[in-house]
């Protein structure tokens, strides 16, 4: 028997992406030994072969290897040829728990008036809040178990029972702004919500709040994984706290949180229908096309609000599927050199915007630029593909609010992934601007407005 070749793959049931990496193989008397090494414990491990590629793939002899990092193939060398790879399995991890709960802030109506009219919200608070900072189990973007946490804004009038409410916050690059930071605009945005009738729940995100690392910027994925597992603890917590909850999931975000509410939505129609029956879904601004629209604007000579986006996203992808040994071998000089320690800081968004050329991708390794716009199988855009939210049939009613103006996250996002979403099949996707001509900014208010307006109009 010949080794000819071998891979790792990881099979998280989510599409997340692998850490697995294979050794060479060596012969030992004879039979062909095989070892491998991925980060974390728990993972379970099993040993296919194939006799040659494109041919289906079966259990080695004694491949089911369990927990162990190594594979001895029993057989002796035969002179055939044949392919292996290895198979892992995540570690299982109590998804959702809930680690701690805190309330943070109560509010009675007189105060909300107050924040409302003095923030220019143009929303009458209907019931006083109470919020409080969860802290869950969830999964890291390689299936490993990690800590996360959200914001819980609840409702609170005896008798009432109130729908569920999941909303996803917009690009941000500080624990300050993370939802259940005090004081944090998008945490005020749950507040809004449950004046008017909807327990919010409003995940951080990996990377922010209780959780470490950097943040996995448009990893649909891993946002879908903890904005569910987010939902679940908002359930939990509500249950063990006389908040009764209906059956209505509303789902919403902006910006990045329309891409990350469309993976949501995907993740939940596909995996949970038992667990959370979406009643309708709100996603407004996002970058829905990563590997199309979007790429193809960042590799324009169009002049971005918003540069940092890019370099971002470039983070995450040598992060998560290592297209570069790191973030400066993408950047030519200087600021190969001067972008990378920038993102380090609490709120590094500005100082690169400012840091970064005009346009952005004049700040990319010139080899790595051509090799990126030459060819279709690029990393890069393989990963970008892996991201997009556009492939699956939405089965929840969807509206996708983009307004015209917008420079940040171009409108053509908007319409590819309609026009994706109906020529597979969904008949319940509709488009608006709410503000015709607003900017990125500008937009928020009005599609916020209007989101509400359309789930109250469905709330029980």
């Amino acid at each position: 028997m010949a080794w000819t070749g071998g891979l790792g793959t990881g099979v998280l049931g989510e599409g997340l992406p692998s850490r697995l990496k294979v050794m060479p193989p060596t012969l030992q008397s004879g039979q062909v030994s095989l070892g491998w090494e991925v980060p974390g414990e728990g993972w379970t491990f099993r040993v296919e072969e194939a006799d040659e590629p494109g041919m289906p793939w079966a259990l080695a002899p004694g491949g089911a290897t369990g927990l162990s990092r190594n594979w001895l193939d029993g057989r002796m060398a035969d002179g055939a040829s044949r392919i292996f790879r290895v198979v892992s399995e995540t570690p299982v991890v109590n998804r959702g728990a809930l680690i701690s709960a805190e309330r943070t802030a109560t509010y009675n109506i007189a105060t909300l008036t107050f924040l409302f009219a003095f923030g220019g919200v143009p929303v009458t608070p209907q019931h006083e809040v109470e919020v409080y900072r969860v802290v869950y189990q969830t999964v890291d973007p390689w299936g490993l178990p990690t800590r996360a946490s959200a914001s819980l804004a609840v409702p609170r009038r005896a008798g009432r029972i109130w729908p569920l409410l999941a909303y996803q916050h917009g690009t941000i690059t500080a624990d300050s702004e993370a939802p259940s930071a005090a004081a944090s605009t998008e945490g005020l945005i749950g507040v809004v919500l449950a004046s008017n009738g909807y327990v919010a729940v409003l995940a951080d995100l990996l990377g922010f709040g209780e959780s470490g690392g950097n943040h996995p910027y448009h990893h649909a994925a891993s946002t879908a994984t903890a904005v569910v597992d987010a939902m679940r603890v908002g359930r939990k917590w509500c249950g063990t706290n006389g908040v009764p909850l209906s059956d209505q999931v509303f789902l919403a975000g902006y910006s990045q949180g329309g891409h990350a509410t469309l993976a949501v939505l995907q993740e939940l129609e596909a995996r949970h229908e038992g667990e959370f029956t979406v009643t309708a879904c709100s996603a407004m601004a996002g970058a829905y096309d990563l590997s199309g629209v979007a790429l193809d604007d960042a590799l324009s000579d169009r002049q971005p609000p918003n540069g940092y986006y890019f370099a971002y996203l470039l983070q995450t992808l040598v992060d998560l599927y290592q297209v570069a040994p790191n973030l400066g071998s993408l950047l030519r000089a200087p600021y190969s050199a001067t972008i990378p320690p920038l993102m380090t800081q609490q709120g590094w968004g500005d100082l690169v915007n400012q840091a970064l050329p005009d346009v952005p991708h004049q700040a990319l390794n010139p080899e790595f630029l051509r090799a990126l716009r030459a060819d279709p199988g690029h990393p890069v855009r393989r990963a970008l593909r892996e991201n997009d939210v556009t492939g699956f049939v939405p089965k929840a009613p969807l509206r996708l609010y983009h307004c015209s103006g917008d420079q940040d996250v171009l409108p053509a996002n908007t319409t590819v992934a309609r026009d994706r979403f109906v020529a597979a099949g969904a008949n319940q996707v509709q488009v608006l601007d709410p503000q015709s001509g607003a900017s990125h900014t500008d937009c928020v208010q009005p599609a916020l407005l209007a989101t509400k307006a359309w789930f109250d109009s469905l709330k029980q």
